[in-house]
Formats: C-alpha cells, structure tokens, sequence
C-alpha cells in the first residue's frame, strides 16, 4: 500500500512540476493532496484501501488536470483574436480611394503619389540594374539579404560595394546570420577593409543565438542615395544568375523603385540596423527631399515579430478580399493558412477569377508536400493552379484586378506572414499592373495546370506524406 501511494504521488509531482509556482497550483495542491503523514494512517488489514488510496489519487489527479485545463481554456477565451476574415473590403476595389486610405494607415506605411515602378524579371535584368545603382551612387547604399553565398555575384557586388565606400559612400550591408551560413570571412574581410559596415542579424557569432531561433531577416531591400530603391525574393548568389532557363537557375522578380515610397523602404532598413547596432540612421544623406517621379500610387510595408506582426498578412487578405475580377498569385513557397483559403474561396463566390503559379522544381521536398495539402478546397472552388517547368520558381507577386500589384521578400505562408521580418511594395497603377499581368502570362505558358481529379486520384503514399508534412505548415 505505502509503495503505491508513493509512487502515485511521485507521478503527480512530475506531471505539475512545470506549473507548481503558481500561487493557485499551490493551493490546489494543498487542497487536493492532503499530508504525507496522512497517506500512512490506513489500516494494514483493509484490503479494499490500497485501491481507495489508487483511486483517491486518480481522482487527485483528474480535478488538478480539470483546473489546468479551464485556466487555460479561459486565458484563450480571454486573449486577443488574430485576423478575422476581412470581407467587408470588397465593397470597394483595390484601385479606390477608400482603399488606399484605409490600409495604408492600417499597415503602417501610407500610400504616396508621384512613384515610378520598374519591374526587373530575372537575374539578367535584375543584377546590372543594382550594380549600376549602386556604381552611381554618391552619398548613402544600404542594403539587406538573406543569402549571401560566394560566386561570381558576390565578387561583382563586393567589388562595386567596395569601390564606392573607397570613394567617401557610407555604406551599410546587413544579412542574416543563417542566412549567409556559406558566406566567406575572407569576403567580410575586404568589404570591411574597403570602409564598408557590415552587420549580421540575428547572429554576429556562432556562440549567439536568439531567443526564438526561428526567427531571421528575410528582407531583400537595396536603397541607394535614399532615392532609388529594389526589392524583391532575389540574394546574393549564383543560382539567381541567368534567364530560368534551366533547373540550375531561378525564375526571380524584383522592382525598381523611385519617388517618396523609397523613403519607406529606407525606414524599414533603418529599423532593423537599429535593431542590430542600435545606432540610428537619419540625415538627409538616407532620407532626402522627397521629389516625384512617375504615376504611381505606391507604399512599402514591413512585417516582422514586434513590427507589424500582422501587416503582410493583412495585405494579402485585404487586397484578395477587396479583388472584384481577378486575383494572380505567383509564389515560390504556397502554403495558405485556413484564414487564407477562407479568403480565396470568398473571391471565387463573388465570381472572381484566381490564378495561382508554384513551381514543379522545388529546393524542398517537404515543403512541395506541404503546399500540396493544401491544395484540395482551392481546386475544388475553381482555382486554377500551375506549376512552374524550366526552373526553381522563387518569385514573390500578386496582381489584383490588374491594378494593384504586389512585389516583396514574403513567400504566402506562415513563416513569412509571422515569423520572418520580410517587406514588400504594393502599387497601385493600370499600366503597371497590366505590365505584371503581361509577366504572369508569360510564366503560364511555361506552367503545366494541375489537373482537379488528378490531384484527387494521386497515389495514397503521395496524399499520406502530404497530409504529415501539412502538419509542419506553421513553419514554412
């Protein structure tokens, strides 16, 4: 008897160890287990009392658990919602003036006139266009990526960098410390020697690690004389060379930007510099004299643990909600949470037409899977997904009723929508949208639609490792 009381009681000390501190478990404890000495007053002779004294523990244990389970049923009843389905937004289009005044408040970042978009397909339009910005360069270049791997385009980048701080350019470059795993220390060694600041986010050195280790700067963001801005999914590394002709190489697309949005995108540099320095960037040399030029209506948003947690999944939704025609998404890493494919399949009862590109090479097969799972409704409701043939796709766009268009480092998942910092322009402008449309065209006809009752009859060990790489989506 005495050894089951015991061991019954050292199994309730294990199970509450993690929450025994609390001032409520204490009394509980004390209310529903009584004294040691207690435990040792039953009679010998009652045979019926070690199992009294097992039940009396089990039922210990139940109440304690009950309370466990209430408590914290009661701080989720209690807490703070995420997004809800924003469907009152399709009232009015993306390219109304009720629109824009109201997200861009909500995200943080307000719609400005007077921007000229430039869209960069690729690394062969791409890289000389960053080059050359920033070979012209005269007061400021900063610039922030996620991969940083040594080749030919990041000799190219270090030369033109380096040259430019040699000439009096302040210049400041982070990237992310998992991020840039293959970078060199003899390639930090002559960016630092040639006068360039060099920063790695997240983890300056092996022995540092942050709290939540999940966390990176997945931003792609170059600003030069805080006038002339890029973004975009491109890093620096070879496997964005070229034109996606082959699976060596990746489909990539970024956007050139001039106006006063380029002051927002050097904002959500500065951040993060502050962030990892905590030195401040300021002066005319980033922010200049805003000047006009071109039509645009533009702004530059950020999203990042602590920063607008929330911002580039509210701009996904928003705009997808407010779609009345067409919504085209291109995305290298597809993974919509269920508020996602809530949203999508809204558009699709309102009529809207939805166009989704991902691609067939994929450099994660656990990824592929989980984007797979969830796949079923979509196609189910009439969206039309396909999937990407020449090379990796790893663009990052939407185009909505051909007039607000998308271009930023967020892939359409969790990771990216919670976890990352990412940053993404939103442009509201006919022409340009209809450029972007045109580019997503032009990616369809190198696509193979996945065909609805295909995708239902895949073999079962396809949908079996989809459905258990699909509960690993909150981290991708």
């Amino acid at each position: 008897m005495g050894p089951l009381i015991q061991d019954g009681r050292a199994v309730l000390r294990r199970e509450t160890l993690g929450v025994r501190a609390h001032p409520m478990f204490s009394v509980l404890r004390k209310t529903l287990l009584p004294a040691h000495t207690a435990s040792r007053q039953t009679s010998p002779t009652n045979k019926n009392e070690p199992r009294r004294a097992v039940n009396s523990g089990m039922t210990r244990w139940w109440l304690l658990a009950g309370a466990v389970a209430s408590l914290g049923f009661y701080f989720w009843l209690t807490s703070a919602r995420n997004l809800e389905l924003p469907y009152e937004t399709s009232a009015f289009g993306p390219a109304s003036a009720e629109f824009s005044a109201a997200l861009g408040p909500l995200l943080g970042a307000d719609y400005s006139r007077g921007n000229a978009a430039t869209v960069l397909v690729n690394g062969d339009q791409f890289f000389p266009a960053m080059l050359d910005a920033v070979r012209e360069a005269k007061k400021t270049i900063t610039f922030e990526t996620y991969i940083w791997a040594p080749g030919n385009i990041s000799d190219a980048f270090i030369e033109a960098l380096s040259e430019r701080a040699r000439a009096g350019v302040k210049v400041h470059v982070i990237i992310d410390g998992m991020g840039t795993l293959k970078f060199r220390h003899e390639d930090r060694r002559r960016m630092e020697e040639a006068g360039i600041e060099l920063l790695k986010y997240g983890r300056e050195h092996w022995y540092q690690v942050k709290p939540n280790i999940m966390h990176r700067t997945h931003r792609k963001l170059l600003i030069v004389d805080g006038r002339v801005g890029f973004t975009g999914g491109m890093c620096i590394d070879d496997r964005w060379m070229g034109d996606a002709d082959s699976a060596k190489v990746w489909r990539e697309t970024q956007v050139r930007m001039e106006g006063p949005v380029v002051l927002q995108m050097q904002a959500v540099f500065a951040t993060n510099w502050l962030q990892t320095c905590s030195r401040l960037l300021i002066g005319p040399d980033y922010f200049p004299t805003p000047e006009r030029s071109g039509p645009s209506l533009a702004q530059c948003i950020k999203s990042g643990p602590g920063e607008g947690q929330e911002s580039m999944r509210l701009s996904y939704l928003a705009t997808i909600a407010a779609a009345q025609k067409t919504i085209d998404i291109a995305n290298a890493y597809f993974v919509p949470d269920d508020l996602s494919i809530a949203t999508l399949l809204e558009a699709r009862k309102r009529g809207v037409r939805v166009r989704i590109i991902v691609p067939a090479i994929n450099d994660s097969r656990i990824g592929r899977a989980v984007s797979r799972s969830r796949w079923g409704k979509l196609l189910a409701a009439g969206v039309e997904l396909h999937e990407f043939q020449p090379a990796m796709f790893h663009a990052k766009t939407m185009v909505v009723d051909g007039v607000l268009a998308t271009i930023g480092s967020a892939n359409f998942d969790n990771r990216s929508f919670s976890i990352n910092d990412e940053t993404a322009v939103n442009i509201i402008d006919r022409e340009f949208g209809r450029e972007q449309v045109a580019v997503f065209e032009r990616d369809l006809k190198q696509c193979r639609p996945v065909d609805p009752n295909a995708f239902r009859n895949r073999p079962i060990y396809i949908r079996v490792f989809d459905h258990l790489c699909g509960l690993l989506r909150s981290q991708f």
